[in-house]
């Protein structure tokens, strides 16, 4: 996997960036290939709003697994609303660069500025976000890149999570983790 240290990141509201990113994702299984399809269906039918929130029914992600220098640990957040173990991530918020926003909610999240991540996404999901208030139950079409920390990293909790925590995989193998994130985990310590 190909690593970058300074990917191209600055915000771009145009859907045919993340439209681009996602075609050119080389999925590596039928699996991956169903989802990413659907992803691209979706900003199709979308095309002016797949990547706001304002699109109520469902909308663009992109989060990331930080791995630590020595990539034998990863970062997740114990997800304050989920209450869940997750990658970093979050809304795109009208910018379509899947890396970038990936990139920024990173550095939101963690307080960790990555020293370099994939090239490409690794994986890609669609989940369903459980309805809560004001927000209907919806989808969160997610774009996963790999991310890892400089030397000496230090994660700060930001107000989104109630816990960070580096994880060995076998650390990780022993908590309750979603299917998604397993497979994360499997693509990071290949």
């Amino acid at each position: 996997m190909e690593l970058l240290d300074c990917p191209e990141l600055a915000p771009r509201p145009e859907l045919t960036v993340a439209r681009e990113i996602l075609t050119t994702y080389a999925a590596p299984d039928a699996a991956q290939t169903r989802t990413r399809d659907r992803m691209v269906a979706w900003i199709d039918a979308h095309p002016s709003d797949a990547h706001k929130r304002s699109c109520l029914q469902g909308h663009l992600t992109a989060s990331a697994l930080l791995m630590d220098s020595t990539r034998t640990r990863v970062l997740l957040t114990l997800h304050r609303k989920l209450g869940k173990w997750l990658q970093l991530g979050g809304h795109c918020d009208g910018d379509a660069n899947l890396a970038g926003v990936a990139w920024r909610e990173t550095l939101e999240e963690s307080g960790i500025t990555p020293a370099a991540m994939s090239a490409a996404p690794i994986d890609v999901d669609i989940h369903v976000i459980p309805a809560r208030r004001e927000e209907p139950q919806h989808d969160h079409l997610d774009t996963r890149y790999l991310m890892i920390a400089p030397p000496g990293a230090r994660s700060v909790i930001s107000p989104e999570s109630i816990d960070l925590r580096w994880f060995t995989r076998p650390e990780a193998e022993a908590i309750n983790l979603d299917d998604s994130v397993r497979r994360l985990f499997d693509i990071a310590f290949r």
